[in-house]
This record gives C-alpha cells, sequence and structure tokens, in this order.
C-alpha cells in the first residue's frame, strides 16, 4: 500500500491558491506522517487533517503561526526576548491574556507582550 501523498491532497481541496505553509505542512506529513507533524505542532491529527483538506472552522491564524514556527521556522523581533520561533511568541501572547505571578520570566512577558503590537487580547 503506497501512503498517502498529501500535498496531493492539499492541492485537490485547495486548488491553484494553495498557500506556502499548506505545502509546507503537507510535505512534513508526507515526509514522516500526518500523526508525527500533529504532534510536533501540539495538534490532534483530526486538525491537521481538516486543514490540509481546508475544511477547518476554527482560527487557521493560529494553525499558520504554529506551521510557519515550527516547519518553515519563522522567528519574530521580540523587544523582551529577542529573536525568538513565531510559535513561541504566539504561545508567550496566549500566557498573556491574563496575568499570573508564577515566576519572573512570566511577569516580565506579561508586560512585553501587553504592549507588543502583535498582542491582541482576543487570543487565546
Amino acid at each position: 500500500m503506497t501512503p498517502p501523498d498529501f500535498v496531493e491532497i492539499a492541492r485537490a481541496h485547495w486548488g491553484a491558491a494553495l498557500p506556502d505553509w499548506i505545502k509546507a505542512l503537507a510535505e512534513a506529513c508526507t515526509k514522516s506522517s500526518q500523526t508525527k507533524v500533529a504532534a510536533q505542532l501540539g495538534r490532534s491529527g483530526a486538525l491537521v487533517s481538516s486543514v490540509l483538506r481546508n475544511k477547518y472552522a476554527g482560527d487557521m491564524g493560529a494553525v499558520e503561526e504554529l506551521v510557519r514556527g515550527h516547519l518553515l521556522s519563522e522567528t519574530v523581533a521580540c523587544p523582551s526576548l529577542g529573536v525568538l520561533p513565531l510559535h513561541e511568541c504566539r504561545a508567550w501572547r496566549a500566557k498573556a491574556t491574563r496575568f499570573e505571578n508564577t515566576n519572573a520570566l512570566r511577569v516580565q512577558m506579561y508586560r512585553a507582550c501587553q504592549r507588543c503590537p502583535r498582542f491582541r487580547k482576543d487570543e487565546e
């Protein structure tokens, strides 16, 4: 049995407008497996499947940032931590939606994210 070609699956559902990050996600799934890529992203295989098939009803921007950070090695310049992967920036922004005084770094990042233009209050 031939393993699935996730790039072809993505092309069939996204058409000619296949975004670069979807292609990267599909290529990673073809190279290893959908389950392994989902685990790397910290998401479920079902989520990855629905994204590749252009049927994901959730926050596609959040998935895009995870893929760009994990698979495409995109970074951002954090005013507090310097250059960090895009998915780590997203994680800090999500934590900054509520203040928790659990450690000094958490407090530092809460304050930094609150002032950052990338921060949006509605992120979780």
